[in-house]
């Protein structure tokens, strides 16, 4: 009975996809919904950038095993980011007008760095999507009673999300988040009540949590152990700022005012559901110490599922697949669209096949689509990192490479190309050779990969111009046009 309900939940969902495919006319509304969407639907968009498949299995098995001080990366930094790319960049970015966050780096600066940015946004989707894409296999799997293998549920979910994103792009990615949230919400919280009932209440819970020392968040120690803490916070914090598909959101808004809100609004219920997972998989350990505790040292993602499966009636079930295939098909369509578009738009037609009409941009993102779902498909097929570690990961490279061009591009007007590539050099070869040498180093690479992009752009936008270029009439003007975007 439950693969019929979950099957039937699909067909709606792609139903619901393939109805919106009907307002794409333009690459644009492809890309960025026509910059029409209100705010109820950028607040549940910018909620969903986040809560897929790590938050519901990666998050809460990594909480049940480390304790909050395990999730400062997420969902702390993953909420924090939404906000402060609110607060302090959505005004910027959307008065710019831009199609992609790529293009941002190409007004301000030149087309070489809009290249790097370009290529490093889209290789920190890999990793991202695939977990997704894991997740729905996992899914699969456990909902049909291992009728349907692993492989065989991450290919005909990925076949699933990309139908419908391919005809509808944005435009379904946004009304699927509204729908899903939606079920996400109240599917949580349901659960969150039924389990509940079995261990005591929320108090017995929390009381146990916090004898276990699972709510101690900063870390107790010198720096050794303050300085990991920090790095993994300034990885999702900051690293995932400069990522398309939270450009994506803040620019199909209506208008600016609803582009800063829902980001903010977006994020801050991040934040706050997803510490319901956390509660779930903890609450299992205490429904049945000797089954769980087994399981968390074989494969901890099983943990939530198996406890839906094993201790809840079938209504319960069908309400939390139903919530978690939201959460994972939301985020997955989203992180396919986003690196599809980056690389249409900032690497094929300004290097490759420079000069498409709008017919032929489109349907260039829709190929790029499938050849990126392919590709993570065999990631996802043959990695063997967790989905938490898979996420986590995906933003180091953002972090070292483009975080820095874009954060003092947008705030210091001495900020030039000449800055702007020494800082991605300097980051990114920082970063690649600790991680080649000393990984497990108490500094993380990706941060002093940042520190080190930090002091690439302040030296290179200082000193004399070694780049031996003048700057040409169309890129006074382009960074004239950022400057007066800045100002206002």
């Amino acid at each position: 009975m439950l693969i019929w309900f979950v099957v039937l939940y699909l067909l709606v969902s792609v139903g619901i996809g393939m109805y919106a495919a009907t307002r794409v006319h333009s690459a644009k509304d492809f890309a960025v919904a026509g910059r029409h969407l209100p705010l109820p639907i950028v607040t549940a968009t910018v909620f969903a950038t986040w809560f897929g498949a790590e938050t519901v299995l990666g998050i809460s098995a990594t909480f049940v095993k480390e304790g909050l001080g395990g999730v400062v990366a997420d969902p702390f930094g993953a909420a924090l980011c939404l906000i402060l790319a609110g607060v302090f960049f959505a005004n910027k970015l959307y008065r710019m007008n831009l199609l992609t966050i790529g293009d941002f780096y190409r007004l301000r600066y030149n087309r070489a760095v809009e290249l790097i940015a370009a290529v490093c946004i889209v290789v920190s989707y890999l990793g991202w999507v695939s977990a997704q894409i894991m997740a729905l296999g996992l899914v699969f799997n456990m909902v049909s009673g291992g009728a349907i293998s692993n492989e065989m549920g991450m290919l005909v979910g990925a076949l699933i999300v990309l139908t419908y994103t391919t005809f509808g792009g944005m435009w379904s990615v946004a009304l699927l988040d509204f729908v899903q949230m939606t079920v996400i919400m109240g599917g949580m919280l349901f659960i969150a009540w039924w389990v509940s009932g079995m261990t005591g209440g929320v108090v017995a819970v929390v009381s146990h949590a916090e004898a276990a020392g699972k709510l101690n968040f900063f870390p107790q120690g010198d720096y050794t152990h303050w300085v990991p803490f920090i790095g993994a916070w300034m990885t999702m914090m900051l690293g995932s700022i400069p990522q398309q598909d939270v450009f994506q959101r803040i620019t199909s808004a209506k208008n600016q005012k609803t582009a800063v809100r829902g980001s903010v609004l977006g994020g801050s219920l991040y934040f706050v559901f997803a510490f319901v997972p956390m509660f779930l998989a903890y609450s299992a350990t205490l429904v049945d110490p000797k089954v769980f505790g087994d399981l968390l040292q074989q494969d901890s993602q099983l943990i939530l599922p198996t406890l839906i499966l094993e201790h809840t009636p079938v209504f319960a079930q069908v309400i939390f697949f139903g919530a978690l295939l939201s959460a994972i098909m939301s985020c997955s369509s989203a992180t396919l669209l986003a690196p599809s578009v980056a690389f249409t738009e900032n690497i094929l037609k300004h290097f490759i096949l420079k000069d498409m009409s709008d017919k032929q941009f489109l349907r260039a993102m829709r190929i790029t689509l499938w050849v990126f779902g392919a590709v993570v498909l065999g990631v996802a097929l043959n990695s063997q990192l967790s989905i938490f570690k898979m996420v986590e990961s995906a933003y180091k490279i953002t972090l070292v490479a483009a975080f820095v061009p874009l954060a003092f591009g947008l705030y210091w007007p001495r900020a030039n190309s000449q800055g702007a590539l020494s800082a991605m050099v300097l980051g990114l070869a920082t970063w690649m050779l600790c991680e080649v040498f000393e990984p497990s180093a108490i500094w993380p690479p990706q941060l002093l990969g940042l520190m080190m992009s930090f002091l690439g752009m302040l030296a290179g936008s200082l000193l004399p111009n070694w780049m031996g270029q003048h700057v040409e009439p169309h890129r006074q003007t382009n960074h004239h046009i950022v400057m007066q975007a800045n100002a206002k």
